[in-house]
């Protein structure tokens, strides 16, 4: 076998900034874009959303105005991301990008926001992959509508085979997210070709492109194209969740802010090239609203080809990007659990700051994000809009934890990122404070049910999750966080000049980058 080279200048800068690197660098920028790209999963699973508020021209005209916001917020951050590479990503920068007397609070209340994102992003995602599975049942059976116990316990299964492979096939994340990529383009393409050419009826482009109605919603016309930006604005949350993998790739400081923006930009393409289709295909809106578990996609499928089997095929194929789907978040999830936990954040840190040497992962950051998705999914016990729910959390928390770097970056007049290897130029301002308004924005519009008037069952409970975990971060700040919490270590190390010391072992800032040979 020939010695491959390993270039050693990322671990060095990695231990510049206060941390060991524990993680192997084994993923390539296209592996990591893997994670971001199953575009077609996030707006399967919240179609019903847009179709109630608003229809036709909410879910392509909406599509298209998030996707453009979300390249300006991506670029921002990878702007951040260049100068600091590392799995910590926003609460790192927000620490980094602050002043000395609010670097440890901003730390504090960003790793919280990008924690609580994570996992209930992780959550939704798979969350939906148990309700898909279940209604391909109701394509040959229209009768069967699954209870609340049924629902949940295929949730979990999804959840445990997501962490299965994310303990036990580490190795191959890299392959999987590759495949990720070639199964979404494909898929995309043969869902495009098959409904085009089977569907007995087809929507006029007027249709397609003009068509509102927000009946549905009870909310007034305006308004409820907002509440319906949702869908789009939960499909394209991923891409600051990138960050979280700095410590598996190789020149992080290049390649993370890459992708960042490339999962943007490939993402709103995927998203205009598989919604338009369906648009033009789009069977009675009332019978897609009107199925039990709210995802009617594979009613949608089975319609326009006229058949169970050939809806079900078609449904097989979201199905196998949402494996890639909920694989990658709960990767993107660990990795963030990880990284917040060796700054002392999160009660019980030692435990899941521990990294599996044996599996190269951080073994009990996955069991704890893995637990903690399968508690929240029993919220569904009590409200049937328990999904929304999630959606909504956690854009809204990721997308304040984005907001948060970029505003502290903004206060400070971009001097921090001024010498970026990745910059945004004359338009860094305009950009990062339109980012900032339209997060302020979607951080009322998601907290909003999709349809009024509401029951305690049809209730978005987003605020709800956000206020519980608001009370558990801040409870456990005045127990323990203000007395020893100082932020990244990188801050630690300032402080005490001395280098920082994890699980053991001392980090020193080497001067020359080398070339190790490995066998």
């Amino acid at each position: 076998m020939a010695p491959r080279q390993v270039d050693t200048s990322a671990d060095e800068q990695l231990a510049k900034m206060g941390y060991k690197a524990e993680l192997p660098r084994n993923l390539s920028m296209i592996s990591i874009l893997g994670l971001y790209v199953p575009t077609p999963v996030g707006l399967s699973t919240t179609f019903s959303i847009s179709l109630t508020d608003g229809q036709a021209v909410t879910v392509i005209w909406g599509w298209i105005a998030v996707s453009l916001i979300s390249l300006c917020i991506a670029a921002s951050l990878a702007e951040i991301c260049a100068v600091y590479p590392t799995a910590g990503g926003v609460y790192y920068w927000s620490a980094m990008l602050s002043t000395k007397e609010y670097a440890p609070i901003a730390s504090w209340i960003t790793g919280w926001l990008t924690l609580v994102g994570n996992w209930t992003v992780t959550t939704s995602i798979n969350f939906s992959g148990g309700q898909l599975i279940l209604s391909a049942i109701s394509l040959w059976n229209e009768d069967f509508v699954p209870n609340e116990w049924q629902t949940i316990l295929m949730y979990w299964c999804v959840m445990i085979v997501c962490a299965l492979v994310n303990i036990f096939g580490s190795r191959y994340l890299d392959i999987i997210n590759k495949i990720c990529i070639y199964w979404t383009a494909a898929s995309v393409v043969i869902i495009m070709v098959t409904i085009l050419s089977m569907a007995d009826v087809r929507r006029s482009a007027k249709f397609v492109f003009t068509h509102y109605d927000a009946s549905a919603s009870g909310w007034p016309d305006g308004w409820a194209f907002f509440v319906g930006l949702l869908q789009a604005a939960y499909t394209l949350t991923g891409y600051g969740m990138v960050a979280s993998m700095c410590e598996e790739v190789q020149t992080p400081q290049l390649e993370v802010p890459r992708a960042m923006v490339l999962s943007v930009a490939a993402a709103g393409i995927t998203g205009v090239l598989y919604l338009i289709p369906i648009l033009f295909v789009l069977p009675e809106i009332e019978l897609l609203l009107g199925v039990a578990n709210g995802q009617p996609i594979g009613l949608l499928f089975k319609t326009v080809t006229g058949s169970p089997s050939g809806g079900f095929g078609l449904l097989f194929l979201i199905l196998g990007i949402l494996f890639f789907a909920g694989v990658g978040a709960l990767t993107a999830a660990s990795r963030c659990t990880y990284a917040f936990a060796r700054d002392g954040a999160i009660p019980g840190s030692r435990l899941w700051s521990k990294v599996n040497h044996t599996l190269d992962v951080p073994l009990w950051g996955i069991i704890l994000s893995s637990t903690v998705c399968c508690l929240l999914g029993l919220i569904y016990f009590g409200s049937t809009a328990a999904f929304t729910s999630f959606t909504g959390v956690a854009t809204i928390c990721l997308s304040t934890s984005y907001g948060a770097p970029i505003l502290i970056s903004l206060i400070r007049k971009r001097e921090p990122v001024k010498d970026s290897p990745y910059p945004l130029g004359r338009f860094g301002a305009f950009i990062n404070v339109l980012t900032i308004c339209w997060i302020c924005l979607a951080t009322v519009l998601f907290c909003m049910p999709v349809s009024i008037p509401v029951t305690p069952q049809s209730m978005n409970y987003a605020s709800v999750v956000f206020a519980g975990f608001t009370t558990i971060s801040a409870g456990w700040y005045f127990i323990r966080g203000r007395k020893s919490f100082v932020g990244p270590r990188a801050l630690k190390e300032v402080e005490n000049k001395t280098p920082v010391e994890i699980s053991g072992d001392k980090n020193v800032a080497l001067e020359e980058p080398e070339l190790l040979t490995v066998g």
